[in-house]
């Protein structure tokens, strides 16, 4: 049906298109699909993108940014960069560290391709940011005088490990996923593109600065602040993300469509 609308606005015959609009989207959309769909056609992109970056109230190349600045921000792959560190400093051999964080990550990783479609993006993403701030909590008691040495280490490396496997349910493989399904065609590479430029710009400070902030403020505070953004990351999920699930992405495009 958007086909044969296109084809009445390519052949002049707009009020025809916009009749058409009308019932399929509602009148608050007519205006904006008209719009989108005069620029399409006249081929003007970059105006596309402006418009799409600054009228949505929450613009999906944001939400796209925001959503892989806050997977780095919970501290992932400080984990995965320095885990070795970690569980050498509790007397755990490096080699058996690194198989039990592959474990937990693959284990997440296969449960989460068994339920993506079932259970649905945004739910995993909420309940993995919310198992994460779980697990950050678990290392903010292991860091306190709360608990024995030896109960400090199990919760420690327990915690650890429930991060990386809570980690491997939503926050690692949904926001990728999810951002190749809301973003419109016509903009998807630019801005996957911004995206995965602020992935990895984040991902290359905590790497550096990890292991300085672990000495200078102490594991307490440090995982204390990645715990903080996992649970900014559940707020904004839960106010700016839809979910996707069983939606073509026609349907997807149209319920992101700002109101007029």
């Amino acid at each position: 049906m958007i086909d044969g609308e296109l084809n009445s606005v390519m052949k002049g015959r707009g009020a025809e298109a916009e009749a058409e609009f009308e019932k399929l989207l509602g009148g608050l959309h007519v205006k904006h699909s008209m719009a989108e769909l005069s620029k399409s056609d006249r081929g003007d992109e970059a105006e596309v993108v402006k418009l799409l970056l600054l009228t949505s109230p929450f613009a999906v190349v944001f939400i796209g940014s925001a959503l892989f600045a806050l997977q780095q921000l919970s501290g992932i792959n400080a984990v995965f960069y320095f885990s070795s560190t970690v569980f050498k400093n509790a007397g755990v051999p490096s080699d058996f560290a690194n198989i039990c964080v592959g474990i937990a990550n693959l284990s997440g990783s296969i449960i989460a391709t068994i339920l993506m479609d079932k259970l649905g993006r945004r739910v995993l993403l909420l309940g993995s940011f919310l198992g994460m701030a779980v697990a950050t909590g678990l290392q903010v008691i292991a860091a306190t005088s709360l608990v024995s040495s030896s109960g400090a280490l199990y919760l420690s490396l327990g915690g650890m490990l429930m991060f990386v496997l809570t980690f491997s349910l939503g926050a690692g493989p949904v926001p990728t996923l999810l951002l190749s399904e809301i973003f419109p065609s016509r903009i998807r590479a630019k801005a996957m593109a911004v995206c995965m430029a602020v992935h990895w710009v984040i991902n290359f400070f905590v790497g550096l600065f990890f292991l300085r902030l672990l000495k200078q403020l102490g594991p307490l505070i440090l995982y204390t602040i990645f715990g903080f953004f996992c649970l900014v990351a559940v707020i904004f999920v839960k106010k700016n993300v839809m979910e996707t699930k069983g939606k073509s992405l026609q349907e997807i495009e149209i319920a992101l469509l700002p109101p007029e």
